[in-house]
C-alpha cells in the first residue's frame, strides 16, 4: 500500500508542477489587465485542469496505481479541499515558493486519493480521511477569521 501511495504521490507532485508552469504560461499568454480577459482566462485555466486530470488517468495508471480514474477523481476532491483552505494561507511573492506549494498541494491529494481507494484499508479509516479532508475548509475559514480580528 505505502508504495502505491507513495507512487500516486510522486506522479500527482509532478503533474502538480506541470500544472503549476503550464498555468503561468497561460495567464502569460493572456496578459491583460482588463476585467474582459478575466472569463477567457479563467476558461483556459479550467481547460488546462480537465486536460491534466484526465491525463492524470493514463500516468496513474502507468505507474501501477490502479485503477487511475477513481484515485485521480478523489485526489481532484482533495485538491479543491487543498485549495480552499490554502485561501487561508499568506500569498508568497517568490515563484518557487508557488511551485513548490503546487508540488505539495498535488501530491498530498494524490497520496490521500490513493489511500481512500486502497482496498486494503478499512472503511473507518477512509471516512476518517475524507472527513479530514473536508474539516480542513472551515478550520482554514476560522483561522482566517480569527487572523483578521473579526
Amino acid at each position: 500500500m505505502t508504495g502505491r501511495v507513495g507512487r500516486a504521490a510522486a506522479v500527482c507532485a509532478a503533474l502538480g508542477v506541470l500544472w503549476w508552469a503550464t498555468v503561468r504560461l497561460a495567464w502569460a499568454g493572456v496578459g491583460c489587465d482588463d476585467w474582459g480577459c478575466l472569463v477567457p482566462a479563467i476558461g483556459v485555466v479550467v481547460l488546462i485542469s480537465l486536460g491534466l486530470l484526465a491525463w492524470s488517468v493514463h500516468a496513474l495508471e502507468r505507474v501501477g496505481v490502479r485503477p487511475g480514474r477513481r484515485v485521480a477523481l478523489a485526489a481532484a476532491g482533495v485538491l479543491v479541499a487543498f485549495r480552499l483552505a490554502g485561501e487561508s494561507l499568506p500569498s508568497w511573492t517568490s515563484s518557487f515558493a508557488h511551485v513548490v506549494a503546487a508540488a505539495l498541494a498535488f501530491g498530498g491529494a494524490g497520496a490521500v486519493g490513493a489511500f481512500v481507494t486502497e482496498r486494503g484499508v478499512a472503511r473507518r479509516w477512509r471516512v476518517a480521511a475524507v472527513l479530514a479532508v473536508v474539516a480542513l475548509v472551515p478550520v482554514a475559514l476560522a483561522v482566517a477569521v480569527v487572523r483578521s480580528g473579526a
